[in-house]
């Protein structure tokens, strides 16, 4: 899966101006709700032209693409927490399910259901048994 080039739990890349980090810190804050292109231009201080434009040299990707991407991330966890896929979609700011299968196979290469089954079928990380590192060191 591509990733962003820029996250906000990491530490933000020195070119990335001060309105773009307005704009990528408002997504952040609510990636689930509708955002507008109007609003986030605002918040950068630029036309919504030229907005995408700088936003895209930046971070590396489109704002909706930048978007989308965070909201498979978020959707993506809460599978992993055992939600159901439609729940997971509307929490995630999708519309629907078709809506985050249709992102998420764009974004993952594989469908929310073949994830959930690769999560399931990856294999746990073993305990090592009691007592057997001691027979070992005989």
């Amino acid at each position: 899966m591509l990733e962003p080039s820029s996250a906000l739990g990491e530490a933000s890349p020195a070119g990335i101006s001060p309105g773009i980090r307005r704009a990528l810190s408002h997504i952040e804050r609510h990636f689930t709700e509708t955002l507008y292109l109007e609003e986030l231009a605002g918040l950068a201080g630029l036309s919504i032209c030229r907005f995408v434009t700088v936003f895209r040299r930046q971070v590396g990707l489109t704002p909706h693409r930048f978007i989308c991407h965070r909201r498979i991330r978020y959707a993506k966890a809460l599978l992993r927490d055992g939600m159901p896929p439609a729940l997971a979609a509307s929490e995630a700011g999708f519309f629907d399910q078709s809506h985050l299968s249709r992102h998420f196979k764009n974004i993952c290469g594989i469908t929310p259901g073949r994830y959930l089954r690769d999560i399931e079928a990856a294999p746990q990380p073993s305990r090592p048994r009691p007592g057997y590192a001691g027979a070992i060191a005989l």
